[in-house]
């Protein structure tokens, strides 16, 4: 029996894998195939849609499915399909007026299966699209979308916004009916109810038939934090914000020390053990 098998290991993208300057280091990619080699399933869950995720997909190879929508989908990079996703429901349309008529300021990206609609650039929403290649994607207004969405991202530079956002968001009279999640500094997202990393990662071992127990993930962020819970093992890199370290079970070094190599390093040493 190899080293590693029978493990899952999960990781976030920014802040995490990729270290400041938007890289993968060596040692990581190092450490990921020998983890791989030794029977390990190695991938990742994002905020990202799959579409914009197939650089890193075909950077780190992963032998596993990956998640996707910050959890609200699992997605087969080799035969580019979702093996498992959810819907928002129409009414979040709802939702959607209000902030639109009291935060206008506000970009609104709603993330479909096949792409993202844009409605109301701002400098967050710009710099997106610059960062993710979307660049030539038009706008258009939410009311004239009528494909299924999986999440709906609210964006703003302005950390008063966000949080104004966030209130607006989580005292809606249809509030219940979702989940909300920060994900970036700039971006505050909506989400199918129950939707989360961390039932992404409950799910992707339910469809791997992986002992929930057998497996380990690391993160940065407050979207993260979730994931990090649910994980038999639970990391935080030291640059993590404070709601992912107080959910991990180990801080690790931060991802411009090449973090998932120490967690591989920690894994084969049995410093760490499942």
């Amino acid at each position: 029996m190899k080293k590693f098998e029978g493990m899952l290991f999960c990781t976030d993208l920014d802040g995490t894998l990729y270290d400041d300057n938007k890289t993968v280091s060596k040692k990581n990619l190092d450490a990921i195939e020998y983890f791989k080699n030794e029977g390990g399933l190695f991938t990742f869950i994002t905020g990202r849609p799959p579409y914009i995720s197939k650089d890193v997909y075909n950077l780190i190879k992963p032998n596993a499915p990956f998640g996707c929508i910050n959890g609200g989908g699992i997605y087969d990079g080799e035969a580019n399909n979702y093996l498992w996703n959810v819907e928002l429901p129409d009414t979040v349309i709802e939702v959607v007026k209000e902030i639109d008529k009291k935060l206008p300021e506000i970009s609104v990206m709603y993330n479909a299966k096949k792409c993202v609609y844009f409605y109301k650039d701002n400098s967050a929403s710009k710099r997106h699209r610059e960062l993710t290649g979307l660049e030539n994607m038009p706008c258009y207004h939410y009311e004239d979308i009528k494909e299924p969405v999986l999440k709906i991202v609210f964006a703003h530079q302005d950390e008063k916004q966000i949080l104004a956002l966030a209130e607006l968001l989580n005292n809606h009279k249809m509030a219940k009916n979702f989940s909300f999640t920060r994900s970036e500094r700039a971006f505050y997202e909506l989400l199918p109810k129950g939707v989360s990393k961390g039932a992404a990662l409950y799910k992707m071992a339910e469809l791997l038939n992986v002992d929930i127990k057998k497996t380990i993930a690391v993160g940065d962020y407050n979207n993260d934090a979730s994931m990090i819970k649910a994980a038999g093992i639970g990391f935080a890199v030291k640059n993590a914000v404070n709601e992912a370290k107080a959910a991990a079970d180990y801080i690790t070094v931060s991802n411009n020390e090449d973090a998932i190599y120490k967690i591989v390093e920690g894994l084969d040493k049995g410093i760490f053990t499942l």
